[in-house]
């Protein structure tokens, strides 16, 4: 195994329609932070942090069988909420599938050891602003239509002055397509 760390996440790609979307609502709606930019729009299912690159493999394994044993996801955003240090707009995941799919995952990244899941309950959303302070901004979100989810990805995050970036080092089709 390797004993390179990487920063990782799975989460739920988004598709390239919902991602103009998202681009444009932010460009009329958000100030007094910084934009996540559109190549970084995704709705996160576990995040690792950093991990032994070796685990990678069985990190994708887990990510492939949950995602092939998930239903179709289909999200519905419903508000944007800020918290600490992030702008967001929070989704309503209209049956149910992308909360069964982030259960099911983090269950098979648990038995890893790989993960620790969070007190709180899973909350679907795609993080849009990040800032020092609190934007206070409480802009409607009712021109982004439903969001059809297809994919899921073991996102890399790389740490840099102007904000991460994400590699998707493998993706998994939703349903074992």
């Amino acid at each position: 195994m390797s004993d390179e760390r990487i920063r990782l996440f799975c989460a739920l790609q988004l598709p390239d329609e919902t991602v103009r979307e998202l681009t444009a609502w932010q460009a009329l709606n958000l100030q007094g932070g910084r934009i996540v930019p559109p190549e970084n729009l995704h709705v996160t299912l576990a995040f690792l942090g950093s991990r032994p690159a070796g685990e990678v493999p069985a990190i994708m394994g887990a990510l492939r069988a949950a995602a092939a044993a998930a239903g179709p996801i289909r999200l519905q955003p419903l508000r944007y909420r800020e918290t600490r240090g992030i702008g967001m707009i929070v989704l309503r995941d209209e049956t149910g599938a992308a909360t069964s799919l982030a259960d099911d995952l983090t269950a098979r990244l648990e038995r890893l050891g790989v993960y620790r899941s969070e007190r709180r309950p899973w909350l679907p959303h795609v993080t849009v602003l990040r800032f020092k302070e609190r934007a206070g901004l409480a802009p409607e979100v009712t021109n982004i239509r439903s969001i059809h989810v297809v994919r899921s990805a073991l996102y890399r995050s790389h740490l840099g002055p102007a904000g991460a970036t994400y590699d998707a080092l493998e993706t998994a089709a939703l349903g074992g397509r």
